[in-house]
């Protein structure tokens, strides 16, 4: 489901491009279109739950000394 942007917006923030998907993946997923329930009900559920380990890893490693020599989680 992630989705790569051929064109980058200037984001400051970090885990922008995964943030975005995890705004979006919950809307798009079946659970809010067929069901109608809400999206925040949906994620604990379990949907989109990959974009929320790798959001979660990628904050995490913002705390990591050994993230500076291996780069950020994420993309």
């Amino acid at each position: 489901m992630p989705k790569h942007y051929k064109e980058k917006e200037k984001d400051f923030c970090t885990c922008a491009g995964v943030r975005k998907d995890l705004r979006a993946c919950p809307l798009e997923s079946d659970c809010v279109i067929q069901e109608g329930k809400r999206p925040k009900l949906c994620l604990k559920e379990g949907h989109c739950k990959g974009l929320l380990v790798l959001f979660f890893e990628c904050k995490r490693s913002l705390l990591d000394n050994r993230a500076r020599f291996r780069g950020r989680k994420g993309y």
